[in-house]
């Protein structure tokens, strides 16, 4: 599920008529980046809760006829098959609409006739990762090993704990952490740990019962980590911390670390980008 409501007020004025989500690190919106997380994870069904104004995201994953027989009349073939990537197939993937801006839980709980009672991941596209094996694939893997809800979570300052949802923790092996309990955006004095959740979850569809409820939390909103919470002792529940690069892309400094990062690590855009960012610093010192 990837959660796509949200006006991207952080991103003003790029997303005033854009949606955030269709933002491009390099030459793919980050929406699409989350998406092949999810593939490469082995997820073969894709549901996105949007709201107004969201065209252009759907049209994203739909099939451009006339695009494509332009790029193949014009022997244009690698352009045509990043085109084609770009889809989903047809049936294995649907819209579903937040008419309020109510929260994350509720964002997640609109989708519940979508999902059904199967387990699902939430995957939220403003944070994108770079690595050699995604992140909701070491997730999986975890999953896999130790069932119930899975987080994938990394350490923060201290005093940065009032901007995250915060893990209590038992067992800790460095690697994966049993949770105990979750606070969302605590007061460094009040935060359990420095253990934050970053945007992608394994969820069982029992969260659905409690986000139902419609309890507002933290900020006047719908919270998913509330109705997490509810989850812990009747379920396992673990975070685990990803190995790789995450880059908010919501902010605007990380955004454009992003675009690097990236950038350089494509042969094609490499040396002409280390060039030019050189240049630029140079010129600064």
């Amino acid at each position: 599920m990837f959660p796509v409501a949200g006006l991207g007020t952080r991103s003003l004025p790029a997303t005033k008529t854009i949606p955030k989500e269709m933002l491009c690190v390099v030459d793919k919106p980050v929406i699409q980046y989350a998406v092949e997380e999810a593939k490469a994870a082995g997820i073969e069904e894709f549901v996105f809760v949007t709201s107004r104004g969201k065209s252009a995201l759907e049209d994203h994953f739909d099939r451009q006829f006339e695009l494509e027989e332009s790029l193949r009349a014009r022997g244009k073939d690698d352009a045509l098959a990043a085109v084609r990537g770009a889809e989903l197939p047809p049936g294995r993937y649907g819209f579903v609409r937040q008419a309020e801006p109510l929260g994350l839980g509720h964002a997640v709980w609109c989708a519940q006739a979508m999902i059904g009672d199967e387990p699902f991941a939430v995957l939220l596209p403003d944070e994108v990762f770079r690595g050699p094996v995604s992140v909701l694939k070491q997730m999986v893997d975890v999953y896999d090993r130790l069932g119930g809800n899975v987080l994938a979570v990394r350490e923060v300052e201290p005093a940065l704990t009032a901007r995250y949802g915060i893990l209590a923790v038992g067992g800790d092996d460095g690697r994966v952490a049993e949770v105990t309990g979750l606070v969302e955006k605590p007061k460094p004095k009040d935060a359990p740990s420095n253990l934050s959740i970053v945007g992608r979850y394994i969820l069982q569809p029992e969260v659905f019962d409690h986000l139902g409820r419609h309890e507002t939390g933290a900020g006047g909103e719908i919270q998913l980590t509330d109705a997490m919470a509810r989850l812990i002792g009747g379920q396992p529940f673990h975070g685990t911390r990803f190995e790789g690069d995450r880059f908010d892309c919501g902010d605007k400094a990380e955004f454009v670390a992003a675009n690097v990062a990236f950038a350089l690590d494509r042969a094609d855009l490499a040396d002409g980008v280390r060039a030019s960012v050189s240049a630029i610093l140079g010129h600064r010192d």
